[in-house]
């Protein structure tokens, strides 16, 4: 790791992380409060999805659907209108909204096989956004002299990484650049997560051998046909399935290439020294 104790974290003139977990445990929470308290320089991986990897697609799509209106359709075929995604750290909806759920198209669903295609346009995006980390580094500290970093990564991380693999490409880059961080959610938390996910369920990206498995289950266990599955329904079905995939992948990452700080503490954390302080104690606790 790039620092293995407390007082060689304490004593670094600069200071890479990237912060990793399910999403609503307090990533972009942190990564905000040390932009605005710090000298930090915020990366969010899925903002640069969203700009630099998928922002075409997200706005064919945009323009696909505006086809389909008569008058769009002039005002597009003249040059006479934009359109185009307004994405941001806070609203990053242009993504998921492109990303979609599996499902009924009458009730707002994509067919399972664009949606796969997607899915796979996300990942690719994700594995490569992910391995610009060092050149933000680097970037960051030339352009805005920024001595500090924070890599904000997305829920899905965890998918793309061979966590058996001590030599897992992706983590192998990213924890030579940055101390890499797992933000633990207890069981009332992922509780907590499921019950907002019910109230208002998002698009998400799945391993594809997960999304494959978990297909063919609920289509057995429902008995509906592949294009009559409510999307809803089915994001619903799968979430808690999603996080107990994904939770002993990210503990084996944490324990190969970094440290683990608990959802509670992170959440307890108001100042950036706040946030230095609380890794220093988990550094010299894992020594």
């Amino acid at each position: 790791m790039l620092y293995n104790s407390a007082s060689e974290w304490r004593d670094a003139s600069n200071k890479h992380i990237l912060l990793f977990g399910m999403s609503g445990l307090g990533k972009t929470y942190v990564s905000n409060l040390l932009r605005a308290q710090g000298d930090w320089f915020h990366y969010s991986i899925d903002y640069r999805i969203g700009t630099r990897y998928m922002g075409e697609y997200i706005a064919d799509n945009a323009k696909a659907e505006a086809m389909k209106n008569p008058f769009l359709r002039e005002l597009l075929m003249t040059d006479s209108i934009y359109i185009g995604s307004n994405i941001s750290f806070e609203n990053l909806t242009p993504v998921s909204t492109y990303l979609g759920k599996p499902g009924d198209p009458d009730k707002g669903g994509i067919l399972i096989d664009e949606y796969r295609r997607r899915q796979d346009q996300f990942q690719r995006a994700e594995h490569d956004a992910l391995l610009d980390t060092g050149y933000f580094i680097r970037r960051a500290k030339a352009l805005y002299g920024y001595s500090n970093f924070i890599c904000d990564t997305g829920g899905s991380i965890c998918e793309w990484v061979d966590p058996t693999d001590d030599k897992d490409p992706i983590m192998t880059a990213l924890s030579a650049e940055c101390l890499c961080i797992w933000i633990e959610g207890s069981d009332d938390h992922i509780d907590e997560l499921c019950r907002r996910f019910d109230k208002a369920p998002k698009p998400m990206s799945y391993q594809p051998a997960f999304l494959s498995r978990a297909w063919d289950e609920y289509l057995a266990e429902k008995g509906v046909a592949q294009d009559k599955v409510d999307p809803d329904d089915f994001i619903r079905w799968t979430y808690r399935r999603a996080l107990d995939h994904r939770q002993p992948r990210y503990r084996a990452m944490a324990e190969k290439w970094g440290i683990t700080v608990k959802a509670e503490d992170i959440y307890a954390v108001k100042t950036a020294q706040d946030f230095d302080d609380l890794i220093a104690r988990t550094l010299e606790a894992r020594a």
